[in-house]
């Protein structure tokens, strides 16, 4: 008799995502990269840049497990995070304000109305500044270039030339191209684990915005709200700039439910 297991998908900004409620009784092996692998394949699976396991936590609201669409386990996803407070809403934690876990600590997130989700990232205290490139982390690493026009950017050619360099080889980076607007900016990712470019990636967009802070010499003490336009949609940051880093980061944007289902294996 085949196993079944049912699933939803999501997306933030396109970033797109299998979502499975792990809280009662485990539906797969999250060890079995093959198989979260097959499920993200976008010919002979479901199809998602990632899967996102939605478990207990003794404490918290719930835990976030995420998975790259290479199978393995990754590091914090902000648009998947924001997918999983949505999810965490649709199947009963109903609250305004969240508080949970992820691979890089605890995170606090507002569901607002029509799917829009407000979440919290950790403090930034260390940018790289090179020579054309900004290296930061925002719960995942982020290589960031600033370029005229993202539209012309070949974003996979040039972010897998990035992300498998000598320096990025062996624990990898994602890449990220920023286009300064007169408002905001605008942001395409070449994401490690996906090893492609995606529509939108959370801790890109956060890192970019962190970023164009310094480069446009924006003053610390001062909260700073950034509007990024993705491939997938919009959505901004908000943060304080301080002499330390930055703190009180918030990633925001629209999340939405594409379709639920069964998957029989």
């Amino acid at each position: 008799m085949a196993a079944t297991f049912p699933f939803f998908k999501y997306h933030g900004a396109g970033n797109d995502f299998i979502m499975i409620d792990h809280r009662e009784s485990p539906h797969i092996d999250l060890a079995d990269e093959t198989l979260i692998r097959h499920l993200c394949d976008r010919h002979f699976g479901i199809g998602a840049d990632g899967l996102i396991a939605l478990l207990k936590s003794p404490e918290l609201d719930f835990e976030m497990k995420y998975y790259n669409a290479d199978g393995r386990e990754g590091s914090m996803c902000g648009n998947g995070g924001r997918c999983t407070v949505a999810f965490a809403f649709q199947v009963g934690i109903r609250k305004p304000h969240y508080q949970f876990l992820a691979a890089d600590g605890l995170h606090e997130a507002f569901f607002r109305e029509q799917g829009w989700v407000e979440l919290k990232m950790g403090d930034v205290k260390v940018v790289e500044a090179g020579e054309d490139f900004y290296f930061l982390n925002t719960g995942s690493p982020h290589y960031v270039r600033f370029v005229d026009k993202v539209s012309a950017v070949d974003v996979c050619a040039l972010g897998k030339a990035v992300r498998y360099s000598d320096r990025f080889r062996q624990e990898g980076t994602n890449v990220n191209f920023v286009e300064e607007e007169d408002a905001g900016i605008a942001v395409a990712t070449y994401e490690r684990g996906v090893e492609d470019e995606t529509l939108s990636c959370g801790t890109g967009i956060t890192a970019s915005a962190l970023v164009t802070s310094l480069k446009r010499g924006l003053p610390a003490g001062e909260p700073v709200q950034i509007p990024v336009r993705a491939k997938g949609g919009n959505l901004e940051v908000r943060f304080l700039k301080t002499e330390e880093g930055f703190r009180d980061i918030w990633l925001c944007g629209p999340t939405k439910m594409v379709f639920g289902g069964v998957f029989v294996r």
